[in-house]
């Protein structure tokens, strides 16, 4: 009986990666377009050009080639957690409030330090 108790464990562990990578469908319907992000730390702004909303998840790592792993997939709120191998990793939060406004919660290391913040995102026009 252990045995099939682990053996479910063990598959468990297994289907739940695959499970918990979805479309990120939220960020999908989120206007394209030049955003501009506010800093609640006070901060200066900065400007995202928005293509598939993709690009709100790692604000603070800009390289290729990292791993993305999806925690959350809602209506109006992703979560994702994402390695970059020789750079670090991050978790971030995004909560859509309309189609050109979300707040984002982001933590993590980036080049051996830490960082943690949180935005305000808002579609301000085209992309430049």
């Amino acid at each position: 009986m252990i045995g099939g108790a682990f053996a479910l464990l063990c598959a468990g562990a297994v289907a739940s990666p695959t499970l918990a990578q979805s479309s990120l469908a939220m960020l999908d319907s989120l206007d394209k377009g030049e955003w501009q992000l506010r800093f609640r730390d006070g901060s200066p702004a900065r400007k995202v050009c928005v293509r598939s909303g993709r690009e709100l998840i790692q604000l603070r790592h800009s390289a290729s080639g990292c791993n993305r792993f999806v925690v959350e997939d809602g209506r109006n709120e992703v979560t994702v957690q994402y390695t970059c191998p020789g750079d670090g990793y991050g978790r971030t939060n995004v909560r859509k409030e309309g189609p050109a406004l979300v707040q984002i919660d982001s933590q993590g290391i980036v080049g051996g330090r830490p960082f943690q913040f949180s935005a305000e995102a808002r579609r301000i026009g085209s992309c430049q």
